[in-house]
Order: structure tokens, then sequence, then C-alpha cells
């Protein structure tokens, strides 16, 4: 499927004037590409899913390569249901369906967006009045259906969690209401893509529990060995997953309710599929906040799941808000916006928002890495991120600073960011402004770090903290920080400038970013 875009990086370049190419003056993060006028057009765009179970709008605005959600909105039309009966497409689902793309229209335009790409996947492929219904979408609404076809529809939904995970390797299986669908990841790329009729909707047709089982295994040994080699990372994107992983937490008294990269044992997540069958179904609903059109479809798709980790036996699942919406975004990146990491690149575009200083996290981590040169590099870009974000809450009230600061960076919808990573960033920036995290509201999130984790970002806090007093303009001679880990001394070398900046608050911030690092401190 090709996917229409305005127009390509090239023609906005040559629109725009522009034809010096990048230069590499923004190590190490690399020259923000969103600031790039020739990806301006992927500031703001909305794409549409019209799947069996529900139809849902987002979209997506700010940083190209890692997008907040500007706008998010389903609806659960049903389309799919009593499919396996009647072979048609719901009537009412129709109703509602048409109903919601003629509302996200309208919005896009209130927006001012380019035109909608909307893509629809298993019921209307599959229904025998499923092209009548395009072309009555088209007819009232203007918006063109991109039928996909279900190796398409597993490609984009590959590329989805390339979104966040740019280098991914694993296996990525997407459950919708009618079909499920599995592909292949090996560093970034993608391999084989493959579709089958394993929505819970579909199997709903099947009458006896035996029959469904048996055609489940059945089904899912055939794709994993088209499949290929399996590998020890299974990817779940759909909202049936989703539910299940929320049910996860329920049962686990799992602190974090963020979906994105929350990841599950194999045990773990069979205690939980063996679980949710011993208990009432609208209690779960309740206290998970799962829709009951959504409840209806969780004990069908557990099945499916426990097949699915018997039959590949990963040895980590990881749950992928990211999917085939993201994976439309994805298609339309060129693809040096590909490589980038989201991370940085999100934290980038949020210091140039609201940062009173933008520009200045550059500086602030040429400050502050000496004191992490030994750190690997999945901890090295967690640093950076946080130096980018250390003063973009900086209107909340200074006595709250620090709990803004911590519930912004754990609860943002931020990719290719770990939960250890979050809450690590949480306590980097919670000490960024305040010295010390006694009587916080955090402590559940908190104390699933390892202690050598807090207190290394509790340095990375009271550095920044200290940093950040140093210049209140863009010049980087802010001095330099000399550290002798295996002496424990801390030597500050100050231009004369600096020199001028360093007074009292400064000098205790100083002696206490010595006093976390037990070392000997010295000032030239």
């Amino acid at each position: 499927m090709q996917i229409a875009r305005p127009r390509t990086p090239e023609e906005t370049a040559a629109m725009d004037g522009i034809t010096e190419a990048h230069g590499d003056d923004w190590d190490p993060f690399g020259r923000p590409l969103f600031d790039d006028p020739a990806d301006e057009w992927l500031k703001r765009v909305g794409v549409v899913d019209v799947g069996s179970n529900s139809v849902r709008l987002v979209i997506f605005d700010g940083a190209a390569r890692s997008p907040a959600y500007f706008y998010n909105e389903k609806i659960m039309a049903g389309l799919g249901a009593g499919f396996s009966e009647t072979g048609r497409l719901n009537p009412e689902g129709r109703k509602r369906a048409l109903s919601a793309l003629l509302r996200f229209k309208l919005l896009a335009e209130d927006f001012r967006m380019a035109p909608l790409t909307a893509v629809a996947t298993a019921a209307v492929r599959n229904a025998e009045d499923g092209q009548d219904f395009c072309d009555e979408v088209m007819r009232e609404t203007g918006i063109k259906l991109w039928v996909i076809d279900g190796e398409e529809e597993a490609r984009l939904s590959a590329q989805g969690v390339l979104l966040g995970w740019p280098d991914a390797t694993g296996s990525v299986c997407d459950i919708g209401g009618s079909s499920m669908e599995l592909a292949s990841l090996t560093e970034g790329e993608i391999g084989a893509c493959m579709s089958s009729p394993l929505g819970p909707l579909q199997l709903q047709g099947l009458k006896t529990k035996k029959a469904r089982l048996k055609h489940i295994r059945a089904t899912i040994e055939d794709m994993a060995e088209r499949l290929g080699p399996h590998q020890d990372r299974l990817y779940l994107v759909g909202g049936s997953w989703r539910a299940i992983a929320r049910h996860d937490m329920l049962r686990r008294d799992y602190p974090l309710h963020v979906l994105h990269e929350y990841r599950m044992s194999p045990k773990q997540l069979r205690d939980t599929l063996n679980w949710i069958p011993e208990n009432d179904v609208d209690d779960l609903a309740a206290r998970t906040g799962t829709s009951s059109t959504r409840m209806a479809l969780v004990p069908i798709a557990c099945e499916v799941l426990k097949e699915l980790i018997g039959v590949l036996k990963p040895r980590e699942i990881a749950i992928s808000s990211y999917g085939i919406r993201e994976g439309m975004l994805y298609q339309q990146m060129p693809e040096e916006l590909r490589h980038r990491d989201p991370l940085i690149e999100a934290c980038r575009h949020a210091e140039q928002k609201d940062a009173r200083r933008p520009g200045f996290g550059r500086a602030l981590h040429r400050f502050v890495s000496p004191l992490f040169d030994s750190a690997p590099a999945t901890r090295q870009r967690v640093i950076q991120a946080a130096c980018l974000l250390h003063d973009v809450n900086w209107r909340a009230h200074p006595d709250y600073r620090h709990e803004a600061c911590f519930d912004y960076v754990t609860r943002a919808a931020l990719g290719g960011l770990t939960h250890s990573s979050r809450i690590f960033m949480g306590v980097a920036l919670l000490h960024r402004y305040k010295n010390s995290r006694a009587e916080t509201r955090f402590d559940p999130l908190i104390n699933m770090l390892p202690e050598a984790d807090l207190h290394q970002a509790e340095v990375l806090g009271k550095a920044m903290r200290f940093g950040s007093m140093l210049t209140a303009d863009l010049d980087e001679n802010i001095g330099a920080l000399n550290w002798n880990p295996k002496k424990k001394k801390l030597e500050l070398s100050l231009g004369d400038r600096a020199k001028g900046l360093f007074g009292e608050v400064a000098e205790a911030r100083f002696q206490s970013l010595a006093s976390t690092l037990g070392a000997e401190a010295k000032v030239s």
C-alpha cells in the first residue's frame, strides 16, 4: 500500500530554498530533525484505523520522530460482530462506523490538517459487502478507505513497533477483532509477515471450546513454522493484549500504570491468563477500566495468547502501545528520520517548546557527563534525555516542581523508554529541584529501582541542579567537572565568568553533589 503525503522532503526543501547538508555540530545528540523544514509536514498527521471492533482517529503532533498524541478518539463500532455467521459487516456497526468517520473528517477540517489517511483491516476486506461500505464512506465523507491485506497489516504493525524501538529484534503479534498477525523483526528490519483468522470475533463462531483450542493451536503452529527462527522477545500489539496487560498489572499490584514497554515473563503472563477466568468478569472490567465490549473478547484472547507463548516460547513479552496507526506514520517518514532515537527527539522537542533556555540541555549534558564515563550506552542516552528535560516544568509552583518533573517523565507518551528508565529519569529530575526525596508520594515506584540505580539518579539530579546555576545564558563555558572515582576526588574548574556565578547557593549545591558521591571536593 502506498500512503499519500502532502509532499516529499526533497520537494519541501526545494520550495523552502534549503540546499545545505546538516552539520555535525549537534553531537552527541545530532541535529534535531523535527526542526528541519523538510519534515514540517510531519508535525501534524492524522490517521484512521477501521478495525473489526473499533474505529479510531489519531492525530500525531510535535517532534516528527516521536510525536505526541494531539488527538485520540475511539468508537467501538463492532463492524465485525456476527461476521462468522453472516459473512457481512454488522448493520449497526456500519452505521456507527460511518457516523464516526464523518465526525473524524470534520475534526480534521477544523484542525486544518492534510487529508486523513485511513485504512480498513480484516472485517472490511473479508466481508462480502466490504466494497459497498468503502463506496458509502467515500460518498458520505470523502474519505478513501485503503483496504489492506493481512500481510500489509502485519507489516504496518511491525513498523509501529519500530517507531518506539528502531533496532528491535523479536516477533510482533497484533490481534484485532477478526484477525491476528505475526511479523518478524531483526535489528530493525522486517522479515516474514502473515495473517490468520484468530481474532476473537471470528473464533466466537466455533461452537465448542475443544474445537476452538484445536483450531488455535494448529493455526499458530503453522504460522510459527512459516515465521522462521523464534526470537527471545515477543511484542504484543492490539486492544485485547493491552486489556490482558492491565489485568496482569492488577494481579501483580504493579504501581506504574503505563502500558507501553510493560514487560512480563512467560510465567507471569501464564499466571494471569489462568487468573482471569477465575474472577468475576464485570468486577475485573471495573477495576481495570476495560469496556464491556472489549472485556467480552478477553477470555478468547487469553486462549489465543496462552497457545502463542506456548508455541513461540519467548523469554520476555513486551506490550507495545504503538501499532498499525503508528506504522502508518512510520510509513511516511524519510529514511533518515526513521533511524533517529525517538526518546532524544521527543525530549529535544519538549525542551525547545517548554524550557526557559532552549538548547541549554546540550551544555548541561557536557558538564555532567564526566560523572558517568563508565555508564553503558543504554544509560548514557537516558542521561542525555534527562538533561534535555531538566527545566521543562519550571512553570509549576516551586514547592511542587520536583513532583511535576517526576510525574511528567513517568507518565509521558515517550517511545524508546523502559519502565525502569522512566523511574530513573523521574528520580533524577526530582533531585534537580529537591535535595532530598524523603516524604514524597512516589515510594512505590522509586522502590522498584535497585539501590545502585537510585544513587546514580540522585547524582545526576544533583549535578543538573548545580550545573544549571552556572549560567543564565546559552554559554557552554560553564566550567568543567573532573571526577576520579578511585580516589574519590571531585574537582570543579571555573572560568572567570563562572567564578562570579559561584555564589553561596551554588557552592552548597556543589558540596551536596560531592557528599552524595562520597568525594573530596576541590574548586579551581
